[in-house]
């Protein structure tokens, strides 16, 4: 059974960066993601990278509008372990940050970590 662990959240003032880490156990995925919810608010989608059917190997990344330009995801197969880069960060960034990983062929996310929490002061 895979497990997700997420970590890297914390308490921050407008504008400044923080890295979320995703440590993956039991299995490798080829599509990952980042979401998030805010208190009162439905879980959004933030960022998500898809391994291509490439020999290459290169993947595909995809981002929410609200973070483009800001956040990064990337991901390090060594250590089975995506990332989230989020600079500039605004108050409206506050939220739980979950990974989420698929391997159904309709591409729902059906496995998830347990949540880090993000806060951002202004």
């Amino acid at each position: 059974q895979a497990q997700l662990v997420e970590s890297g959240g914390g308490l921050v003032q407008a504008g400044d960066s923080l890295r979320l880490s995703c440590e993956v156990s039991g299995r490798t995925f080829r599509r990952m993601g980042w979401f998030r919810q805010a208190p009162g608010k439905e879980r959004e989608f933030v960022a998500s990278t898809r391994r291509t059917e490439s020999v290459l190997a290169s993947y595909y990344v995809d981002y929410a509008d609200s973070v483009k330009g800001r956040f990064t995801i990337s991901r390090d197969n060594a250590k089975n372990t995506v990332y989230l880069q989020m600079n500039s960060l605004k108050p409206e960034d506050t939220a739980v940050y979950y990974c989420a990983a698929s391997d159904l062929a309709n591409n729902r996310y059906n496995y998830w970590g347990q949540g880090t929490q993000v806060t951002v002061s202004s």
